[in-house]
């Protein structure tokens, strides 16, 4: 390992933000950290993102210039005060945010992905849309169009929901792949074309979708190439009997809107130009790099990932380094986050009952990467 990274990792461990992955020099290191890395990957790839992504310090607020610590624990805190017992969830879903990219929340319904995609829009002081997909949506219900005005005989563009800061999209598997396909210029490109003119999106942009698994009645299943737009893919789980009765207590009078704004866009764009700027040195970059194309390699995947999953994959390590108050990326971050960002892309080698074998399929085959993969 370069002095770079040998010095990057003294720093984190004098600051004792241990994660499950060793970043040290010494022999025994790669050992170590594989069994770690099995174990965390395998959590935060599988059916609960239950392992807490929050940074173990508390790094003082004059260390970022963006405080993205203290924005990150602010939403934390909000969001957190509704979705009992999922920190692991809202850490992961404010890491994607902080990114810069878009989530997907899939479980069974009624576990609490529309309200955590809610509460984490509604925490921002910002513009908020609402999309309930159906199957007889058209694109144009998504993006606008355009509109002959007699007044002014010209046609005259009228936005849709998806121009806005953030877009909650409920059921967005309900909708046919044609109207699916409606927000692939938008999550990729931060734009929408309609009639041949370019309508640009704000500077904050995110969308959180929702969906149910794939073999419920009246769904369709997102295309490989929408799939691959998401950030993250994030599963709940059904709470723990001490997390939902919290839940029922604190629900049981409750109205009026979930949370309140705890940040403003500025704070957001901000923190994400923050993000875009921590440091990713040559080793850590080779090693994400290894461990995304093994996926192409590896025997049990038809489809691994795509060079957009290690960029995605990159924002997200650099977005968690940050949140610790870090100014450059580690292997842990890395490891910790290669399951949220590539197990959704991966399409494993035959056929499987359901969507969720096949997250568990591929979910334990990033584990085997980030376990087998060195850090030099």
């Amino acid at each position: 390992m370069s002095e770079n990274l040998t010095r990057a990792a003294r720093a984190a461990a004098e600051r004792e933000d241990s994660a499950p992955v060793s970043a040290r020099t010494s022999r025994a290191a790669p050992a170590t950290r594989s069994t770690s890395a099995r174990q965390t990957a395998a959590t935060l790839a599988g059916p609960s993102a239950a392992t807490v992504l929050a940074p173990a310090t508390e790094p003082p607020a004059t260390e970022s210039p963006a405080n993205v610590p203290d924005l990150a624990r602010r939403i934390a805190n909000e969001v957190g005060a509704v979705m009992k017992g999922k920190d692991g969830a809202v850490w992961a879903a404010i890491t994607t945010l902080l990114a810069g990219g878009h989530i997907l929340l899939e479980d069974v319904p009624g576990v609490g992905k529309t309200t955590l995609a809610s509460a984490l829009a509604r925490s921002l002081d910002a513009g908020v849309r609402r999309i309930q997909f159906t199957s007889d949506m058209l694109p144009t219900d998504v993006t606008g169009l355009s509109i002959y005005d007699q007044d002014t005989r010209d046609f005259r563009f009228h936005p849709g929901p998806v121009f806005t800061n953030i877009v909650v999209g409920d059921e967005i598997n309900r909708a046919t792949p044609k109207t699916q396909s409606a927000l692939l210029e938008a999550m990729e490109e931060r734009s929408v074309t309609i009639d041949g003119t370019t309508h640009r999106l704000p500077d904050l942009f995110s969308v959180v979708a929702t969906q149910n698994p794939h073999d419920m009645e009246g769904t369709f299943p997102l295309p490989e190439a929408q799939r691959d737009r998401f950030m993250t893919r994030i599963s709940l789980g059904y709470p723990s009997t001490d997390a939902e009765m919290a839940m029922l207590t604190a629900r049981s009078s409750l109205r009026g809107p979930l949370t309140t704004p705890v940040a403003s866009i500025a704070e957001v764009v901000h923190a994400q130009q923050e993000v875009a700027r921590v440091h990713l040195s040559d080793e850590v970059a080779r090693y994400l790099v290894t461990v995304v194309a093994g996926t192409r390699t590896h025997a049990g995947i038809a489809l691994g990932g795509s060079p957009r999953a290690g960029l995605h994959l990159a924002a997200m390590a650099r977005a968690r380094a940050a949140m610790g108050g870090r100014d450059y990326v580690v292997p842990d971050d890395v490891a910790l986050l290669a399951g949220t960002a590539l197990t959704h892309r991966l399409v494993p080698r035959g056929r499987f009952a359901s969507l969720q074998d096949e997250y568990q399929t591929a979910a334990a085959i990033v584990a085997e990467l980030v376990a087998r993969t060195p850090v030099r």
